[in-house]
């Protein structure tokens, strides 16, 4: 095995991350993110490293385990770990196929500029505002082009698919609904994707080197990596085959250099020296490890292995009661409702990237992007949109994929009792009192009976038991009026503990017998 191997190593590991974290936002089966989203994004430098700061617990050490293969080998990270980095891959050789004569030309290292945006960055996380992390977080962005551009593509083909085959009586596939198309988020997400297509197609990965704030940091940390790509003058034949295929830009081809900190470990330039001339050198003895030194291929590969071994319902309906009038009592919701787990909203914002994981893997879809709900600082993080939908009272799979400790793990019977928000009753809304007729939608659907039926004008009219009411929304979900609701969920900035449901009792005096049949 020569090293001109390795390009190809990168590309099947880079393939399977891509893959599979693409798979945890696309799926909309809902089975894959609640399962195996913890292993698969272990890795992911930023969502890693909030979990850390937040729960510092040894399931988030996962950015701990980039640094140090940043420290041995480079900015692997990049190349192979990140799926934005294998987006720009995929990206690139597509332009390659249309433009065969397509090749890189070095690129300036933009020092003052990205050293400013990496600053900027960490004094705002510093401050407690994420929103330069949430805006250039690579998995955050990737999370987001996947929820908003690919999935609802995939989604639609799925449901074309389901009509042509239903033709022929044939049901592999089932519709799915889109309920998380949001405009401002989806223009947002295509115009970072075409920004970004026209970076890769011009300038390689620039973005990675100058805009990117864990790619910035690690080529920082990859200035002191224990094994570094060089050129070794001696055998270089200056062809300068390297410099047309180096993504990064960063050879520079009359001084026979390469700026490792910004080298993203792409194996390029192993592919196509015809010399030797690109070799591996330790910062121990600044020793050479060419493609021809067989002791040094065993070393590498072990290093190689090492490194490999490192990475290892849906809703309810709503009552078809269709009120004759419109309300006319504005709701006037004070606090955002956020996911349970949440904690309280600062926790949330603090630490939310809104990679939009947990909106992708919600299966009522009560989880949407804010636009500024949150305000700047929440700009696109997840809020709980009752118009939308309702938070599944058996289900708490946005604790369990959230890789950033913004809403922490709970158990189920744990996230019964959290109450995210209380509702409240609009009784000048409500069509038992303008229309005097019978309803009841909000409490059949409300699953700890927080919200029951009381006597009212010779019917029943809604009450609310703030202490069993976890807010759900399923009660806001359900009411029918329009265009502001009778009932709706206020929400708690701290979240509380709700009182245990009471069970209603059967009368045990009945009756009963076997059927004699």
């Amino acid at each position: 095995m020569n090293l001109a191997n390795l390009k190809k190593i990168r590309i099947y590991v880079s393939l399977v991350f891509f893959v599979l974290t693409l798979l945890l936002f696309v799926d909309f089966n809902f089975h894959l993110a609640e399962r195996f989203s913890e292993e698969i994004l272990f890795l992911q430098f930023i969502p890693s490293l909030l979990s850390f700061s937040a729960l510092i617990t040894f399931s988030a050490i996962g950015f701990i385990l980039v640094i140090v293969l940043t420290l041995l080998f480079g900015r692997v990270y990049c190349s192979t770990i990140c799926p934005l980095g294998t987006l720009q891959d995929l990206i690139s050789l597509f332009a390659k196929k249309i433009s065969k004569s397509k090749s890189y030309k070095p690129i300036p290292d933009y020092r003052k500029t990205k050293y400013l945006i990496l600053s900027l960055t960490v004094l705002f996380f510093l401050s407690g505002l994420i929103t330069g992390v949430l805006l250039l977080d690579p998995y955050s962005n990737f999370g987001r082009i996947s929820t908003h551009i690919i999935k609802p593509l995939l989604i639609l083909s799925n449901n074309g698919l389901s009509s042509l085959f239903e033709v022929f009586n044939v049901y592999l596939f089932y519709p799915h609904e889109i309920k998380t198309i949001n405009i401002p988020v989806t223009i947002y997400s295509f115009g970072f994707l075409l920004t970004l297509i026209f970076f890769v197609v011009r300038c390689g990965r620039i973005f990675c080197n100058t805009l990117c704030p864990v790619g910035v940091f690690l080529g920082m940390l990859s200035k002191f990596s224990f094994v570094k790509i060089s050129i070794d003058k001696e055998h270089c034949s200056s062809c300068n085959s390297c410099t047309r295929v180096c993504k990064a830009g960063c050879i520079d081809k009359s001084e026979k250099e390469l700026d490792f900190s910004r080298c993203v470990s792409c194996y390029n330039c192993f592919t196509v020296c015809p010399s030797g001339g690109i070799s591996f050198k330790t910062s121990l003895k600044d020793k050479f490890y060419s493609v021809g030194n067989k002791s040094s291929r065993r070393k590498l590969i072990k290093k190689v292995v090492t490194f490999s071994a490192l990475i290892s319902a849906i809703s309810y309906a709503q009552n078809k009661i269709v009120p004759k009038s419109r309300s006319k009592v504005a709701v006037n919701r004070q606090n955002v409702v956020t996911p349970p787990g949440a904690i309280n909203t600062n926790h949330f914002n603090t630490l939310c990237t809104s990679c939009h994981l947990c909106l992708s893997a919600c299966p009522t879809q009560v989880l949407q992007p804010s636009i500024m709900e949150f305000g700047l600082v929440g700009l696109f993080q997840p809020f709980m949109d009752y118009k939308t939908s309702f938070c599944n009272y058996e289900c708490k799979i946005c604790s369990d994929v959230c890789p950033t400790g913004a809403i922490t793990k709970t158990s189920l019977a744990e996230k019964k009792l959290i109450q995210i928000g209380v509702a409240k009753f609009i009784k000048e809304n409500c069509i038992v009192e303008t229309e005097n007729t019978e309803c009841g939608a909000c409490s059949e659907h409300c699953p700890t009976k927080a919200v029951h039926m009381i006597p009212y004008k010779k019917i029943a009219i809604p009450e609310v038991r703030e202490e069993y009411c976890i807010g759900c929304g399923a009660c806001e979900y359900a009411c029918p009026t329009i265009p502001y609701k009778s009932i709706y969920v206020e929400g708690n900035q701290y979240h509380k503990k709700a009182v245990l449901p009471i069970e209603e009792k059967i009368d045990s005096n009945i009756d009963t017998y076997e059927f004699p049949f």
